[in-house]
C-alpha cells in the first residue's frame, strides 16, 4: 500500500514541478529564481502551521503569507502557482480574491478597459483597485460622481498614493485619466474633460526621449544574429519582425500563422494596443527569417500561433519570453539595449524616410498623437547632429 503524502511533500513536489514548467516555458532566469526564493519560504510558512491540503491555496492563507514575508509579488507569485497547480488538476481552483462588484458605471469601464485595450491581467486587478478607492472616496464624502471636481480628485490620488513608490503612483493617476476620458467622451457624464489636469510631480528620470539604436548598432545586431539552434532561429523571426515593423513584444508574441501572407508578401495584425486592425508589407528579409523558423523549427502543433516554446508542454511564448529574447540579442550590440529600442528605432527610420507624424503615429499603432510626438524630439536632435555636429 503506497503511503500517502504528507501536506509538506506535496507542496515540496509541486513547487519542484512547477519551477521545471517554468524552465520548460522558456521564463527568465531571474523570474524563476524569484518564484523559487519566494516558494521556499511560502513553503516554510506552511510547514509551520496545521494547514491542510484544501486550505493552502486559498485567500486567506494568501493574506497571512503576505502579512507574514511583506514583500510585494507575494501575490503575483503565488496565484501564477496556484494556476499551475489548478491546469494540472491538482488544486480545485487558483487563489482568487473575492470580487467586490463597483457601481454600474465602473463595472461598464472595466469591460471597455478590457475589451477595448491590450492589456495584462496585472493591469485590469490594479485599475479595478484605483476605482474601487475612489469609489469609496466618493461615497465618503458623500460626493456624486457626475459632479466630482479636480480638486477632490488631487485630494483623492494625495490620499491613495501616500504609501506608493513613484513609478505605481504614475500608473495609478494613468489608470484614473482612463477613466475620466471614458466619462467624458463615451458616457457624457462629466461636463469637463479632467484627466489631462491630473498632473504629477516631474520625473525627470523618466522625461528621457525614445532610446534607439544608431546605424552602426544595427549592423552589428544583425551580424551578431545566429542561426545555429531553433531558439537562435526565433530570436532571429522576433528581431526582424520588431525592426522591419516596430512591432511591441506583445503583438509579436500574438502574431498567428494565418495573419501571415508569404505570397502577397503582408501581414495582418488586429490584436494592436490600438483596437485597429492594420496590414503591412512583410519585407523580404523578414519573410526569409520566418520562413526559416517556420520549417526548421518551429514545433508542430495545434496552437496557430507563430512562436511556441519548444519543450512540451509547447504553447505560445509570451510577451516577456518575446522581450527577453530580443533585449539577450540587441545587448551584444548595445549593453544598455531592451527589445522597445528596436520599436523607437523602427519610428525614427519612418520619419528619416519622410513619413508625415500621422503615418508614423498609424503604423506604430499609437492611440494618439501625442505619443508620437514624443518621437519628433529626437529626430530633430538627430537631424542637428549631422548637420551642425552637435552633440545629443
Amino acid at each position: 500500500m503506497v503511503k500517502a503524502l504528507s501536506v509538506v511533500e506535496r507542496l515540496e513536489k509541486a513547487v519542484s514541478d512547477y519551477l521545471l514548467w517554468m524552465i520548460s516555458a522558456d521564463y527568465a532566469s531571474g523570474s524563476i529564481m524569484r518564484h523559487e526564493r519566494l516558494l521556499n519560504h511560502f513553503q516554510n510558512f506552511i510547514t509551520n502551521r496545521n494547514v491542510s491540503w484544501e486550505q493552502v491555496f486559498t485567500y486567506d492563507t494568501l493574506n497571512g503569507f503576505e502579512k507574514h514575508c511583506n514583500l510585494y509579488f507575494a501575490a503575483n507569485v503565488l496565484r501564477s502557482f496556484s494556476r499551475y497547480l489548478f491546469e494540472q488538476k491538482l488544486i480545485p481552483g487558483p487563489i482568487k480574491k473575492p470580487l467586490v462588484r463597483l457601481p454600474e458605471i465602473y463595472e461598464a469601464y472595466l469591460h471597455y478597459y478590457e475589451k477595448i485595450r491590450q492589456i495584462q491581467r496585472s493591469s485590469l486587478v490594479q485599475t479595478r483597485n484605483v476605482l474601487s478607492a475612489l469609489n469609496d472616496y466618493l461615497s465618503k464624502y458623500e460626493i456624486d460622481l457626475a459632479a466630482v471636481k479636480i480638486e477632490r480628485i488631487d485630494n483623492f490620488l494625495a490620499e491613495f498614493n501616500a504609501h506608493f513608490m513613484p513609478a505605481t503612483c504614475r500608473h495609478n493617476r494613468s489608470f484614473l485619466r482612463g477613466f475620466l476620458r471614458y466619462l467624458y467622451f463615451h458616457r457624457k457624464i462629466l461636463k469637463r474633460n479632467l484627466a489631462p489636469l491630473i498632473i504629477g510631480a516631474p520625473m525627470f528620470a523618466q522625461a528621457q526621449p525614445p532610446k534607439f539604436l544608431r546605424s552602426d548598432e544595427v549592423k552589428a545586431l544583425f551580424a551578431g544574429l545566429s542561426t545555429d539552434n531553433c531558439k537562435e532561429l526565433r530570436t532571429s523571426a522576433m528581431v526582424h519582425l520588431g525592426y522591419t515593423l516596430g512591432l511591441r513584444p506583445k503583438e509579436i508574441g500574438l502574431i498567428r500563422l494565418d495573419n501571415i501572407s508569404f505570397v502577397q508578401g503582408e501581414i495582418s495584425l488586429a490584436d494592436r494596443k490600438s483596437a485597429n486592425p492594420i496590414k503591412l508589407p512583410l519585407p523580404e528579409i523578414t519573410i526569409k527569417a520566418i520562413a526559416a523558423y517556420i520549417v526548421g523549427c518551429r514545433p508542430e502543433s495545434d496552437h496557430r500561433e507563430l512562436f511556441l516554446t519548444f519543450r512540451a508542454p509547447v504553447k505560445p511564448v509570451t510577451a516577456a519570453t518575446v522581450s527577453h529574447d530580443i533585449t539577450a540579442a540587441m545587448r551584444k550590440a548595445n549593453p544598455s539595449a531592451s527589445a522597445y529600442w528596436l520599436r523607437h528605432t523602427y519610428a525614427q527610420n519612418l520619419l528619416e524616410s519622410g513619413a508625415s507624424i500621422f503615418e508614423v503615429k498609424q503604423m506604430m499603432g499609437h492611440d494618439n498623437v501625442q505619443s508620437t510626438k514624443r518621437y519628433l524630439h529626437i529626430h530633430t536632435k538627430l537631424m542637428r547632429k549631422e548637420l551642425f555636429d552637435e552633440t545629443l
